[in-house]
């Protein structure tokens, strides 16, 4: 449920929620953003305040958020001002300790079609949901390299491939390691062969300790 911020006390509630409970005093100091390049950036979740900024500075016209709609008072407060400031807000909620569907893999590629640039893409931190956003988002938009758009999820945005969050990188290495042994297209492997649970269970059974791919990675 969408907090209510229609009036004075509940908008209060909503910003002492963001800055205190969410963590918004952290990422007023720091958001973790970066350009990816062709009108598309990743950050934490912005605040109204930051949202105003990339729309003057930017000329931003999309959020893409990874948390999906959500009871946050940060979320409450990032619609009113994306609507205020006449910027589409898309909610699809991705998840940083599970392999992604491959109906959210496709979401996020119809996303990149048809969305309206320049664009922002978060999470909570900025970490792991954006690192696995932004490495689909060069892979399918950009059409980058999957060996290259894993950097993505890398230790300078706040992501640990050794931590539960590198299921993520799991994800994207077992198409690596298929994908060397007989070229296959990454929405091709997506839709024909990626085994979700599969993916999942192996990485918790065996982590990267066990993952032969760690030899093909480093051959690229």
């Amino acid at each position: 449920m969408i907090m209510d911020i229609s009036t004075t006390s509940g908008r209060v509630r909503a910003w002492l929620d963001m800055h205190l409970v969410d963590h918004g005093a952290i990422r007023a100091v720091y958001n973790n953003f970066y350009d990816l390049g062709g009108g598309m950036y990743r950050s934490s979740q912005p605040s109204p305040a930051q949202l105003r900024k990339y729309r003057e500075k930017l000329g931003l016209r999309t959020v893409i958020n990874l948390r999906g709609a959500h009871g946050y008072g940060s979320y409450a407060l990032e619609k009113e001002a994306c609507e205020q400031l006449g910027i589409a807000l898309h909610d699809i909620k991705l998840y940083s300790r599970t392999p992604p569907e491959v109906e959210e893999v496709h979401a996020m590629d119809d996303l990149f079609k048809s969305i309206e640039y320049p664009a922002l893409l978060h999470c909570k931190s900025g970490a792991d949901r954006a690192g696995i956003g932004a490495a689909l988002y060069r892979i399918l938009h950009l059409g980058h390299r999957v060996e290259d758009a894993m950097s993505e999820l890398g230790w300078k945005y706040g992501h640990f491939k050794g931590a539960k969050t590198g299921v993520l990188d799991f994800f994207f290495a077992t198409y690596v390691a298929r994908n060397a042994k007989s070229p296959i297209g990454f929405l091709e492997w997506v839709d024909t062969e990626y085994n979700r649970l599969e993916i999942h269970h192996r990485f918790r059974e065996e982590g990267w300790a066990s993952l032969i791919v760690d030899k093909v990675l480093h051959r690229e």
